[in-house]
């Protein structure tokens, strides 16, 4: 993440999500037509791109460690099934098969998270745009307020608040991205509009199926 390595992880992450979101819209169009059929999600694009998103947890520091570790580990974990499981359909309905949806470990637990990880980021980077203030404090604490808040314990909502005091200024984290304002906010905007086709896509995926989004 160094800025002299010429390195643009941003630009990475909103590339990979405009052509998963891409792929969605194509779908939905073509579901129009074929409303009862439900075109699959390639697991390997879209575990790829969700790894992308890793190093910005990094670069958010102690306040984030928790959910770093988390994130990162269900998306090792989407990656490796993507070798054996070609689509996110497939992945789901092995795991539907099985009975072991909300087992911990289970694939389809783990994506859930992931998304709720990508859902941070996209709240974060809304907050970041809407705002001229330096400080990350604000923004980071609506994100994880909004997404994760709800679903962890007293223990890692006190660590997370303490750490929030600890985090980089806008600035420090541009300069860890290698962008500069206007460049960064292209980006993170570009991300916010295809993470949330990603995201509407992935609840739909778990309401279809009657397994809800909030466990």
């Amino acid at each position: 993440m160094d800025s002299g390595t010429g390195d643009k992880p941003l630009r990475k992450i909103s590339s990979a999500f405009n052509a998963i979101a891409n792929t969605i819209n194509n779908s939905n169009h073509n579901q129009q037509q074929q409303p009862e059929v439900e075109v699959d999600l390639e697991l390997a694009s879209l575990s790829r791109a969700c790894a992308l998103v890793s190093p910005l947890f990094r670069c958010l520091g102690i306040a984030f460690k928790f959910a770093e570790m988390d994130y990162v580990a269900k998306v090792n974990d989407l990656c490796e099934t993507s070798v054996s499981v070609s689509t996110v359909q497939s992945m789901m309905a092995k795991d539907i098969e099985d009975n072991c949806v909300r087992k911990p470990g289970s694939h389809t637990r783990n994506l859930l998270r992931v998304k709720r990880g990508l859902d941070m980021v996209r709240v974060l980077f809304e907050q970041i745009l809407a705002s001229e203030d330096n400080s990350l404090k604000n923004p980071a604490s609506k994100a994880y307020g909004q997404v994760f808040s709800p679903y962890h314990g007293w223990a890692i909502r006190k660590a997370v608040a303490a750490g929030m005091y600890a985090l980089p200024t806008k600035q420090q984290l541009l300069q860890k991205l290698n962008e500069d304002e206007v460049s960064a906010k292209t980006e993170m905007q570009n991300y916010v509009t295809a993470s949330a086709i990603v995201i509407v896509y992935i609840d739909k995926l778990f309401h279809s199926r009657n397994l809800g989004i909030d466990w």
